[in-house]
């Protein structure tokens, strides 16, 4: 089959398309012919090199972990799924990942494309959606009538975690350049803060929540809008500094994204009732060029909520 992979560590350059064969299908997976993909800074963070400590996989890698298409082989004990049924994943990470015309996911990690999405719509969700979830609720604990300032609510997972907070019932800030405005509030933000304008730290206070896609001195300053013993940040970039967050007694916590099926047949379901939607903001083919060109975008930071690849028809 056809896939963009990489064959060493490196910049956009080192993209390049080739003919991969999958591993064997096991009895817990099935085989998914992909009809679209999605970007994540994971990929181009793992692109080059920064995640190899992590991930010391030979080469070629195939990177991206966001699949939706339709099932095409089932393994021999697959009872929940059939062949034919349009599903969407984030499988596990490994060196086969979704820049490929076909995908392997086990199949606990699948969950059941809704009527009204498209594979793009669909592909946008994963990863996104499941840290978002992640991040707010698991180690959150974000209850309803609470406040949390969710950074760069315009981003793939910021588009995503407001919608989420906002169906627990929380009060929603978030921080965006004046143009994403208009669709912040559309996805249910009360507050939005053009971090151009104005610096967030100085209008905030009492938050019950953070949730940190920035680090660096963004992150830093969130620790000072926090409630004093009882306000939380999850980050998903790392915690600069242990010291800050002892001072005031906050728990702050660096978290990892965990595959979850089940939790992506919530978001399913979310999506399906009307209650969360995809924002794509740009889709591209899926070629060598195409994923540069997806690369190079997300990398500017600036992309509004997700970079799909699309398959061709």
């Amino acid at each position: 089959m056809k896939a963009v992979v990489i064959n060493q560590y490196g910049s956009k350059e080192e993209l390049t398309e080739q003919d991969v064969t999958l591993p064997e299908l096991k009895a817990n997976q099935v085989l998914v012919k992909e009809h679209a993909t999605s970007i994540n800074p994971i990929d181009w963070k793992l692109r080059e090199g920064y995640l190899k400590q992590m991930f010391d996989w030979p080469f070629p890698i195939i990177l991206g972990w966001d699949v939706a298409g339709v099932i095409t082989e089932v393994g021999s004990d697959v009872t929940d799924w059939k062949v034919g049924d349009k599903v969407f994943a984030r499988p596990e990470t490994t060196r086969f990942g979704t820049y490929a015309e076909e995908t392997i996911v086990d199949a606990d990690l699948l969950a059941k494309i809704p009527e009204n999405v498209s594979f793009e719509e669909a592909a946008a969700v994963p990863l996104a959606g499941l840290t978002a979830l992640q991040a707010l609720f698991d180690h959150g604990k974000l209850q309803k009538g609470e406040k949390v300032l969710i950074h760069a609510g315009a981003g793939g997972v910021g588009t995503y975690a407001i919608q989420l907070a906002k169906q627990a019932g929380a009060y929603v800030i978030t921080t965006a350049s004046e143009k994403n405005h208009e669709l912040l509030e559309k996805l249910g933000a009360d507050e939005i803060i053009d971090y151009h304008t104005t610096n967030f730290a100085d209008v905030l206070t009492d938050i019950d929540l953070v949730f940190d896609t920035m680090g660096g001195d963004i992150q830093k300053s969130s620790f000072s809008v926090l409630k004093p013993n009882t306000g939380r940040l999850i980050s998903i970039v790392g915690i600069a500094d242990e010291a800050l967050a002892k001072e005031k007694n906050i728990k702050a916590e660096s978290i990892w994204l965990q595959t979850n099926g089940k939790q992506l047949q919530e978001i399913a379901d979310l999506i399906a009732a009307g209650k969360v939607i995809s924002v794509v903001g740009e889709v591209f083919p899926f070629s060598r060029q195409g994923v540069y060109d997806a690369h190079a975008l997300s990398e500017t930071h600036h992309a509004v909520g997700k970079i799909v690849i699309k398959m061709a028809d």
